[in-house]
């Protein structure tokens, strides 16, 4: 079993009544995000996989648009992730292959970036997956403030 967010929710203002419980391996959950598929196939994929989140990190989004995996600049980032994998897409085909890639990436990453999408991040529990999704974007902030004010991150 796991439990997922409702479609369309907005996470600033989720309770967690509103969350759907769904059966890890029946494709009928009617009301439950249309990122399921994605969520069932990580956890399908890695056995360590708790917790799966998905969120919109506008930095990393941004810095990985160009479609490169992206590098964390600081100390922290390259402890907890060295790169971060971005996958191409087409948004035309998001639904239909977006379960098996980010499952495969987050097979051997704690976080990958749907090129133009989102970050996803899995932890053994919720609280490490959204260290993970926070550490990341901060790493993302830090990278975009050290280009604007044209130092070299990594230095």
């Amino acid at each position: 079993r796991l439990w997922i967010t409702p479609t369309g929710a907005c996470a600033d203002t989720l309770r967690a009544a509103e969350l759907v419980p769904c059966d890890l391996n029946d494709d009928e959950c009617p009301s439950a995000s249309q990122d399921l598929a994605l969520h069932r196939a990580v956890y399908q994929r890695n056995a360590a996989a708790h917790a799966v989140l998905h969120s919109h990190a506008p930095y990393l989004v941004a810095l990985t648009l160009n479609g490169d995996d992206f590098v964390p600049p600081d100390l922290e980032g390259q402890l907890y992730f060295r790169s971060v994998p971005v996958i191409d897409i087409p948004y035309a085909d998001y639904f239909a292959a977006a379960p098996a890639l980010v499952a495969q990436a987050l097979a051997d990453h704690r976080v990958a970036v749907v090129r133009g999408h989102g970050v996803y991040a899995w932890g053994t529990d919720l609280e490490q997956a959204y260290k993970w999704t926070c550490s990341v974007e901060l790493s993302a902030r830090t990278a975009y403030l050290a280009h604007c004010a044209g130092t070299h991150p990594g230095a």
